[in-house]
């Protein structure tokens, strides 16, 4: 039985052997199901449940924990793949890719292939009381 790992107070979960079956099946192929890559939400959907209660499951018991986690790394060999091939669209790829902890870096260069421009450098000078009451005189 696909129960939780320790004895917890309170309703007994809903979690069956069944639906960890079916979510093995989601994740083995979830194109069955209509999704272009697997997804929590897509198996929340497919077994009737929130994606609340999925978290809440995977905290209660370790084989449903490393089938979310399996879902999150496929979901991102599916992404990766198909971003790079171009079969997947590339603003939606790189919006999920960033909940992977992709992201693009832009950096900038602030002098010139010549060198002709160059940081300003401001210098700072102190003042003293002494000069600042000579300076109004």
């Amino acid at each position: 039985m696909a129960q939780a790992d320790s004895p917890k107070m309170g309703r007994p979960s809903k979690l069956t052997d069944e639906l960890v079956e079916k979510a093995a099946d989601y994740l083995k192929n979830y194109t069955k199901y209509g999704d272009a890559f697997p997804s929590a939400a897509g198996l929340a959907c497919e077994l009737g449940i929130s994606r609340s209660t999925l978290y809440k499951w995977a905290d209660e018991n370790v084989y449903f924990s490393d089938m979310l986690d399996n879902i999150n790394v496929k979901q991102e060999r599916v992404l990766l793949a198909n971003g790079i091939t171009g079969e997947f669209n590339a603003a939606i790829t790189k919006l999920v890719l960033a909940k992977h902890d992709y992201s693009d870096k832009v950096s900038q260069d602030v002098t010139s292939s010549d060198g002709s421009m160059k940081p300003v450098v401001v210098e700072l000078v102190g003042v003293t009381n002494e000069s600042s009451a000579e300076d109004t005189e």
